[in-house]
């Protein structure tokens, strides 16, 4: 299990450990807004998103293993799916476009809880021509520093099935710290889902944040487009 050093101070009344005073304030809901990367943007979901995205994850059953919804029988269903998906307001959905202008995965925050200051990345479906591409890795970037530097949240969540191997290694070369799993967590098509729990916090933000513009600079790469350092390594994992 992790081990985490726990931040007190003594309360004047009794002496007794308590949590460090915090800003109170409540962070903001996320809204409409469009974040421009280097190698592509997010913004928000809509229905026009739909066409791009049917035909990137088309034939790709596979994506919709360990998601609540999914996979759709045609283009209709699947439209069907993402217009109400774009009207909800947690989940908040936003899509992943690409340099062309064609939307190649979405990704939502939910579980939003402004007075807590805290948000949960999830639902989070990659094209496989977006995987293990700096634009994959740059979407995270974009919605992690839309989270913390514009609205103020201050505890960062990705859950998981915990049997879903590639999307742990994720939560850990984003840079999440692992919390724990919960047992019978919940009922995902009628199937028992354990669930692994990551986070980032507001302190850890800044090494984060520097971590993934070292490794999105266009000198790490070669002239292949291969990395020279992983972000994993620049987040403190071995290997």
């Amino acid at each position: 299990m992790p081990d985490f050093k726990l931040q007190s101070e003594p309360l004047p009344e009794t002496g007794q450990p308590v949590g460090l005073k915090v800003d109170t304030a409540p962070a903001s809901r996320p809204g409409p807004t469009t974040i421009e990367g280097r190698y592509g943007r997010i913004e928000k979901l809509q229905d026009h998103h739909a066409a791009d995205l049917w035909d990137a994850v088309r034939g790709h059953d596979d994506l919709w293993t360990y998601m609540a919804d999914g996979p759709f029988d045609d283009a209709d269903a699947f439209a069907r799916f993402i217009a109400k998906r774009a009207g909800l307001a947690d989940p908040y959905a936003f899509a992943i476009v690409d340099s062309k202008g064609r939307a190649a995965g979405y990704f939502t925050l939910l579980e939003i809880r402004p007075e807590m200051r805290v948000i949960e990345v999830g639902h989070v479906l990659y094209a496989p021509a977006l995987k293990q591409t700096q634009l994959g890795t740059e979407a995270q970037y974009l919605l992690a520093r839309y989270v913390f530097d514009t609205l103020g949240y201050r505890r960062y969540e990705w859950k998981c099935n915990a049997l879903n191997a590639p999307s742990r290694r994720a939560a850990l070369r984003y840079g999440f710290v692992f919390e724990g799993v919960f047992r019978n967590a919940i009922v995902v098509k009628g199937r028992n889902r354990d669930t692994a729990w990551y986070s980032m916090i507001d302190n850890e933000w800044p090494a984060r944040k520097t971590a993934f513009g070292r490794w999105l600079a266009p000198d790490n790469f070669d002239v292949q487009g291969r990395q020279k350092i992983s972000l994993g390594q620049m987040n403190g994992l071995a290997g």
